[in-house]
């Protein structure tokens, strides 16, 4: 029996800074300092406050260290583990009361107002140990519903819970589980969507890498529950720590007879396979990425038929997103009305985002739906960095749409956000502050899924190109108001007759930022001037000749030699020759260059 558990974060973001290393270094400490046989060592998965990685936490205390280096380690475990003395430079400053004492993660300001279940392992267990997640309550909902729940009670359940698709549509789940039920008995397939490819979002991921066991026992509960033997789970190759806890997850559950044949000597068998995508976004679209699975072109398919008809080699198929799956065992275990009561009135239980862009507090979190999105931003997220204002929000990738500040005290669920121009998507939340150019943000985003089209249909292939080229107008300065008519034209012909989700949604970030910002796109046209500084061919460098020194700084790192002057004379740019870059300004130590 251990004395304590230093849990290390093995979450793609601290494996990049390095907590291997971390882990192994703690490793090593810990048997020189003749502690192997108190203290065990654990990677876990992500623990959500990512910019603060690579994260250590050390049990019994709840000890949260932040921006651990291997350099460190011997210093915790010396400290720490050894004279029981906190090591309080290394501590999450928000935790620490005085020397002596820290106050739990819960009561800070990340924390306090998430309510985690899809994250409820994530950074707590072993991924790789079956028994740990076994041991907080895996796969007790297989055997409740394998031994007591006939499969119609099961898709009650869920049907009742509320639980609504968390890729981005939101249908409703227990719904898409009764029309596959409803076919006639033969080969049906349950598939979990883990394509996830939006730019600023890896909901998905962590929970793959921090608690896999969860994807597949929920998998073989819908199998029961719509009378299928066999799962795929489709996830992008970009995501290896995931897709190795993937196979050693289903590896131990096939060793203890909760995957394959007779399962919990039941009588009824499941099977799950891993496909992995080459990171094609367009197969986040369901029946592109069956047509993936199937080792066809991923495009996507029309509907009708859908795919709990006619889905995969041509058999009832359900699909569900990684973060749909990771509530439905809590759901199983709960009770839907324990579920149904979080959330909003049409948008129950909790909701996993991706925070990024310009906030301080990036990582993922989860909050109750209906959630006000000032809460996210300002609290849990900690507010925009050096002073600045905030100036919008994008949700659902490049298929949102951006929410200015006017929005902030918003309740975020399904509903609400449609109905400013955005949508929910699988989780991504990119903020943006005042020296963001919303023309150059839509314009990213367009570039984005004008590179991610299938090429399939017309309105697409062509339509999003078309617009990407009046934003590219607009942005250098050669665009007329008329353009503006004629972006926003397409943008609807496109959503109208686009033949996938992809394309359907595209016109999104332009509508939007058209609707909230048009004064930035008319400024663009009229003035030939970005507001924000921001599009190069609009900008104008000047140096003011009452604060120029002549010290020649600006001219020697000029990467064109567009500056022209001698020293201790006052210096003039070449705008002809300028490419617009900076150096200039981020060289110069008077402050005497002005962009505008």
């Amino acid at each position: 029996m251990v004395r304590g558990h230093v849990l290390v974060c093995g979450g793609t973001g601290c494996h990049s800074a390095n907590s291997d290393d971390i882990y192994d270094a703690f490793e090593k400490e810990i048997e020189a300092a003749g502690l192997k046989d108190e203290i065990q060592v654990i990677k876990t998965g992500c623990f959500g406050l990512c910019a603060l990685g690579p994260i250590v936490v050390i049990y019994p205390e709840g000890a949260f260290y932040s921006q651990v280096q291997p350099g460190d380690v011997k210093e915790i475990v010396s400290e720490h583990l050894l004279k029981g003395r906190l090591v309080t430079r290394l501590l999450y400053q928000e935790t620490v009361v005085d020397e002596n004492t820290i106050t739990s993660l819960d009561d800070t300001d990340f924390y306090r107002k998430q309510r985690r279940i899809a994250l409820k392992n994530c950074g707590v267990i072993d991924p790789e140990n079956i028994k740990e997640y076994i041991a907080f309550d895996g796969y007790m909902a297989l055997a409740k519903v394998l031994t007591e729940m006939t499969p119609q009670q099961v898709i009650d359940e869920i049907s009742k819970s509320g639980l609504r698709g968390r890729g981005g549509g939101g249908f409703p789940t227990g719904k898409k589980w009764a029309f596959a039920a409803a076919q006639p008995v033969g080969d049906k397939y349950v598939c979990c969507n883990a394509d996830e490819g939006d730019p600023g979002a890896f909901m998905d991921r962590s929970v793959l890498e921090g608690d896999p066991h969860c994807v597949l026992e929920a998998m073989a509960i819908a199998g029961y529950a719509i009378g299928s033997n066999h799962g795929y789970i489709y996830v992008r190759a970009e995501y290896p720590i995931a897709v190795k806890r993937l196979r050693i997850a289903i590896g131990q559950a096939r060793e203890m007879g909760l995957l394959g044949k007779n399962i919990l000597g039941s009588g009824f068998d499941f099977d799950i396979d891993i496909r992995l995508g080459a990171g094609a976004f367009v197969c986040g679209e369901e029946t592109a990425l069956l047509n993936s699975i199937e080792g066809k072109r991923g495009d996507p398919r029309p509907r009708p038929p859908f795919p709990a008809v006619k889905g995969l080699f041509g058999k009832p198929t359900i699909i569900n997103n990684v973060e749909t799956w990771a509530n439905v065992t809590r759901i199983i275990l709960n009770g839907a009305d324990w579920f149904a009561a979080m959330g909003s009135e049409k948008s129950k239980g909790t909701k996993v985002f991706a925070l990024g862009g310009k906030i301080n507090h990036t990582g993922l979190v989860e909050i109750p739906m209906g959630t006000p999105l000032r809460e996210i931003i300002e609290e849990i997220g900690g507010g925009i960095p050096d002073g600045k204002k905030f100036k919008a929000v994008q949700t659902g990738g490049p298929s949102g749409g951006c929410i200015p500040a006017q929005y902030l005290d918003i309740p975020v669920d399904y509903e609400n956000l449609i109905a400013i121009g955005s949508i929910m998507g699988s989780g991504g939340m990119i903020v943006m502050d005042e020296d963001n150019c919303m023309v150059d943000i839509a314009k990213f985003f367009l570039e984005f899924t004008c590179d991610e089209s299938c090429g399939k249909c017309t309105p697409c292939r062509v339509g999003i190109r078309r617009m990407l080229e009046i934003l590219e107008k607009i942005t250098s300065g050669q665009a007329k108001m008329e353009d503006l008519d004629t972006l926003e034209n397409l943008c609807y012909f496109i959503k109208e007759n686009a033949l996938c989700g992809l394309g359907q949604t595209a016109p999104n970030p332009v509508l939007s930022t058209l609707r909230y910002f048009r004064d930035e796109y008319e400024a663009h046209i009229v003035e030939k001037r970005c507001p924000a500084g921001v599009c190069k061919k609009l900008l104008t460098y000047s140096i003011d000749p009452e604060k120029c020194k002549g010290c020649t700084l600006c001219a020697r790192n000029c990467p064109v030699d567009a500056i022209v002057g001698e020293v201790k004379k006052v210096h003039v740019i070449d705008n002809n020759k300028c490419i617009k870059c900076g150096t200039c300004m981020s060289n110069c130590k008077f402050d005497a260059i002005t962009r505008k």
